[in-house]
């Protein structure tokens, strides 16, 4: 299941699906495209929502398309790609194989999988392009796809001509050198092409977002679930390669996301209200049925006080040991805080 955040969007309130750390982001990204254009809607106050729940909108969406251009072949064609798109709906949910060139940010390696995008008329945007004003390091990269650039690589590093070892340094420097993969003439690019008012999908880290231009600037949807209950907190700048975008709401006016407290026992205001209910049950009280989002976050509460019991076992069975004394704490209390603090910010 996925939380839904509604926001006011140009007057309207307007859904907006959350994501997890390991959420589909694909899928994610191009409902919310949807939903921003008003292609796509929620019924008013749904709170949680399903990845068929999602698929099921979204095949709607693309058998609502209709060819762009009336001729035989162009039909026929039509038909063909409405057919390879239904075929790839389900990897929506899981992942897409998408494949980069770095000469130009609409430049992608063709795959069944673009075809979603093309249908829906949702421009795929990336910023990993190579600088022109570098022409020895444009040379070594040239036209090549990302898969290829990484075989070309290892390739001439091995080789004897020492010509081919140096075009295969240059390249993997590119490589090292655009680690975010977005460089500044990427950005440059994608402002440029990108047209005003247009709501695309950005992929950058094997991540999909939902992008805008807006005033000759871009922005990035905020889709993280840890912005659940912050409604005017909706777009984060995109204007450098490092990710530290400044907030903004859905007017892009400047905002500041709250302080983040540190993970405690106590329990979010819906979790409180899901748990009072359960108190009252056991106390033979007769309380009304919990929703959708109260029922989600009672079991994400149940899970928690699984881990803290199971926890609490551990450094029990640790305290007969002089060894385990002297541990500061163990190491799934690290990558618990990890995970709380790591929300998938969208970048």
């Amino acid at each position: 299941y996925y939380l839904v955040k509604w926001i006011t969007w140009k007057g309207k309130k307007t859904p907006i699906i959350t994501q997890s750390e390991n959420g589909p982001c694909p899928l994610l990204a191009i409902m919310n495209t949807l939903f921003l254009r008003w292609k796509a809607k929620l019924p008013a106050q749904t709170e949680v929502v399903t990845t068929e729940d999602l698929m099921a909108h979204l095949g709607e969406c693309v058998l609502s398309v209709t060819p762009r251009h009336k001729a035989d072949g162009m039909d026929l064609n039509f038909q063909q790609n409405m057919s390879d798109a239904m075929a790839v709906l389900p990897k929506l949910s899981t992942g897409l194989d998408v494949n980069v060139r770095f000469t130009g940010v609409t430049d992608f390696e063709y795959t069944p999988e673009c075809i979603v995008f093309d249908l829906l008329d949702i421009p795929l945007y990336h910023g990993w392009l190579v600088d022109p004003q570098s022409p020895e390091m444009e040379a070594s990269v040239g036209k090549l796809s990302y898969n290829q650039l990484v075989e070309k690589i290892i390739d001439y590093k091995h080789s004897s001509d020492s010509s081919r070892v140096s075009e295969g340094l240059l390249a993997e420097q590119f490589l090292e050198s655009t680690a975010t993969q977005l460089s500044y003439h990427g950005l440059c690019e994608l402002n440029t092409t990108a047209t005003e008012g247009e709501i695309s999908v950005f992929f950058r880290n094997n991540h999909f977002s939902t992008m805008i231009k807006h005033k000759g600037h871009l922005y990035l949807l905020v889709s993280d679930q840890g912005f659940l209950q912050e409604e005017g907190l909706v777009w984060e700048s995109l204007h450098n390669v490092e990710g530290d975008g400044n907030f903004c709401d859905s007017d892009f006016r400047l905002c500041h996301p709250p302080q983040r407290a540190p993970p405690t026992t106590t329990l979010p205001p819906g979790a409180q209200d899901a748990q009072r209910q359960i108190d009252q049950q056991q106390q033979g009280g007769a309380p009304g049925p919990l929703s959708d989002l109260e029922l989600a976050q009672q079991l994400q509460q149940e899970e928690y006080q699984q881990q803290q019991q199971q926890q609490q076992q551990q450094q029990q069975q640790q305290q007969g040991s002089p060894a385990a004394a002297q541990a500061v704490r163990p190491p799934h209390c690290k990558s618990r805080r990890r995970e709380k603090d790591s929300d998938c910010v969208v970048l």
